[in-house]
């Protein structure tokens, strides 16, 4: 049966219409409501006018090297902005084609659009209706959005205000940039298109491809389920259909977009992580210094609060030079793998416990610094506890220099494998500057954080020697003085001493200064420290930048005393300099996030000893590379151009150094295990010839091979000046002693 149809007179249609009128009226004057109490704050307040000016949004900090290099971030969100211009216009064609492509017709908010996506939402097949600039609003003001539907509702009316806010006061470029720099690209700590972009395709925003742009924009839609590296496939299929709308919007022909839809991702992925990347100990002593800096200069915002390093996005601009990072790095991992597999052969079948002083000691101090330990105290475990703990068999990750290891293996045996491994620092700088061009503070930032660059201070050995012979060289001492190498006892302040010398290391005889520096002989440097007294060595110490302790005992000839390879390394370069101390310098300045100067760094600079003395200095050190402790530099590592330096080795094996210099470049090295009680057993395999020069000559070795950092090999150390007035020339020097010089003869004495 069929139903009877119902026309409905020209009075009802008349009534109906006016009624879907008055709804429709209705919503607007509702909407339009809703608005007005929202801009009134009913809801609560919107941003006001100076935020819309500085929108907030957690920006990485970057560290940023000589050659203009980030050698890393600081961060909450690891996020840095950029401008406009460092936009390629793929990024910005691939972002209007597919989340608004009516951006540049409309003001913030498009009614057009909102229309047709609540005509699309009730055919079953929902969009979103957020502009650009409602979703800047969003990520900007909302911190994403609440989850909450009735809370979401007020927050949707606030983004409206705030996007017709922000198109009066910003350009359509400036929303696109700001946009691109706050947006999350999920995991990662990866936030922002630069972030982004060097994240998966180790690039910047300026150089990305159509098919890259396309993937990044893809992205944003839902990070995790379009997450190249998790789930490729789905990645895959969104550029093409971002690229799809990028040809269907006139920014790519078909051809085009064929073409990039059948390349594959070619993702370079690169995880960024504070434990990732060059330089982590100096952007650790890095971050240190800043905070104090901004602290003890009552450096703040304009509205009076602190700057956070982790989030205003400061712009630190340093001395490091990341290519010279990049080779002391290289060198270190290149020889300290093999220095450790001789220090485990040389222990191999040794009782550590009978063989090492203090060992248990040692082991129950670093079971006590460990964070297991400290884990287990907080959960209120008894001492005995905790040490069946550390005698229990667990899943422990290691650092090995083939890379981290997951094994099985009781904790209190991890903290034994520690303690056997070396360690290992680099300071490279300017002399002339003072400006540090490379810094390597430990071997693994990860797992082992303590620097030993700046924060360390170990034995110095024969590395102070030169102080020593530096006072002998100001009170008119020759290079060419001889002196009978034999035991010579001092006997200062009461206290009588002399040095040992053993006889492998002991060469008998008349030895000139410059023989027995080259040489480290031990006697012949007291004999020397008898005569000139250690207070003139511990003033002339101080003034070449030493801040440690140095005591006015004669031992501190021989390096008895602690010291940095900071402090060392700019020590050393006095004798490079002539005779002027640079301060060692890492930074240069911090800007804010819009390139205004909050600080600049002044390198103070003084006269420690003068210049003829600093060049005799260097004339006796050169000795050591080319014919004494250091003669492996020519003879192994081929490095014959001028090159000064010396080597240190404490008592007992305990640290190895060698501090080297040439007219452009000084650089320390320091090798030894975390405890001074663990070392090598021989000399021969201890010295600082062995476990810290090989380093310093694989680093020159890799610059002098750079030709375009500037490192020659054909420069030698300038004159003083004023010329010499002692004597370099010893055979001349013999002659003067003997009253045989040319005059002596004319005169017939």
């Amino acid at each position: 049966m069929q139903k009877k149809e119902v026309k409905l007179s020209p009075q009802e249609i008349k009534r109906y219409n006016w009624l879907i009128w008055k709804i429709a009226i209705g919503f607007v004057v509702l909407f339009a409501l809703l608005i007005t109490v929202t801009a009134f704050g009913l809801f609560g307040t919107l941003p006001p006018f100076r935020d819309l000016e500085n929108p907030k949004s957690n920006q990485a900090s970057e560290i940023i090297s000589s050659d203009k290099k980030v050698l890393g971030t600081y961060y909450v969100q690891n996020r840095s902005s950029v401008t406009y211009k460092d936009l390629s216009p793929y990024l910005v064609n691939a972002l209007v084609a597919t989340e608004d492509n009516r951006f540049y017709q409309h003001s913030g908010i498009d009614f057009q659009r909102s229309f047709s996506i609540i005509f699309y939402n009730l055919i079953g097949k929902p969009q979103g209706g957020s502009t650009i600039t409602q979703q800047l609003a969003k990520n900007l003001y909302n911190g994403g959005g609440s989850h909450n539907p009735f809370v979401r509702i007020t927050q949707k009316l606030k983004e409206l205000i705030i996007s017709v806010q922000l198109e009066r006061h910003y350009t359509k470029q400036e929303i696109l940039t700001m946009y691109l720099n706050t947006v999350d690209f999920g995991a990662y700590n990866t936030y922002g298109i630069k972030s982004a972009t060097r994240t998966y395709f180790n690039t910047t925003p300026d150089k990305v491809s159509p098919d890259q742009a396309a993937l990044l924009v893809g992205m944003l839609n839902a990070p995790g389920l379009y997450s190249p590296i998790r789930h490729p496939q789905n990645a895959i299929g969104r550029r093409n259909l971002v690229l799809e709308r990028m040809g269907k919007e006139g920014y790519l022909t078909s051809g085009q977009v064929d073409e990039f839809k059948q390349k594959p991702l070619d993702l370079e992925f690169t995880r960024i992580d504070h434990n990732e990347g060059l330089a982590q100990y100096f952007r650790a002593v890095l971050k240190k210094e800043i905070q104090k800096i901004l602290i003890d200069k009552s450096i703040t915002k304009p509205d009076g609060t602190p700057y956070d390093l982790d989030r205003d996005g400061l712009k630190i601009y340093t001395t490091i030079d990341a290519t010279m990072q990049e080779y002391a790095e290289e060198s270190q991992r290149e020889y300290m793998r093999g220095l450790q597999a001789q220090f485990n052969d040389h222990w191999k079948g040794h009782s550590l416990w009978k063989e090492i002083k203090n060992y248990k000691l040692l082991l129950d101090q670093g079971m006590r610094r460990s964070d297991r330990y400290k884990e287990l105290v907080s959960e209120g475990k008894s001492d005995d506890e905790i040490r069946e703990n550390f005698n229990t068999p667990d899943s422990i990750n290691l650092f090995t220099w083939r890379g981290d290891i997951d094994t099985v293996m009781k904790p209190i045996d991890s903290i034994v494998y520690c303690k056997m491994l070396l360690r290992n620092s680099l300071m490279s700088m300017d002399p002339t500057t003072g400006y540090i061009k490379a810094w390597v503070g430990g071997i693994n930032f990860e797992h082992f954080k303590y620097d030993q660059v700046k924060d360390g201070a170990r034995q110095v050995g024969s590395t102070a020697k030169p102080f020593t012979y530096a006072v002998a060289v100001q009170q008119s001492y020759s290079p060419c003085m001889e002196f009978n190498n034999v035991p010579d006892t001092i006997d200062y302040d009461g206290q009588k001493w002399c040095p040992r010398s053993g006889k492998t290391e002991t060469i008998p005889g008349m030895l000139t200064m410059r023989e027995a520096l080259a040489h480290s002989q031990n006697w012949i440097t007291a004999h020397i420290m008898k005569e000139i007294t250690p207070p003139p060595v511990v003033e002339l110490a101080k003034r070449m930048g030493i801040t440690t302790d140095v005591p006015p005992y004669p031992s501190i000839c021989l390096g008895s005393f602690d010291a940095s390879v900071f402090d060392m390394t700019g020590a050393y370069g006095v004798f490079a300099n002539h005779g002027v101390w640079t301060q060692p310098t890492f930074l240069l300045r911090i800007e804010d996030k819009n390139g205004n100067v909050l600080y600049t760094n002044h390198t103070q600079i003084k006269q420690a000893m003068d210049e003829q003395t600093a060049y005799v200095m260097t004339y006796m050190l050169k000795a050591v590379v080319t014919d004494g402790t250091g003669a492996r530099m020519g003879f192994k590592y081929h490095l014959t151009n001028p090159i000064a330096g010396k080597t240190g080795t404490p008592n007992d094996n305990s640290d190895g150094w060698f501090v080297g210099y040439t007219p452009q470049l000084v650089t320390g090295v320091w090798t030894g295990c975390e405890d001074r009680d663990i070392h090598f057993r021989t000399e021969r395999l201890g010295e600082g010839a062995n476990t810290a020069l090989p380093i310093f000559a694989l680093y020159m070795q890799k610059l002098y091979a750079n030709t375009s950092l500037g490192y020659k090999k054909n420069i030698d150390f300038d004159l003083p000046k004023g010329g010499l007035s002692i004597t370099l020339d010893c055979g001349a020097y013999d002659q003067q002693q003997k009253g045989t010089s040319p005059v002596d003869k004319k005169l017939e004495f």
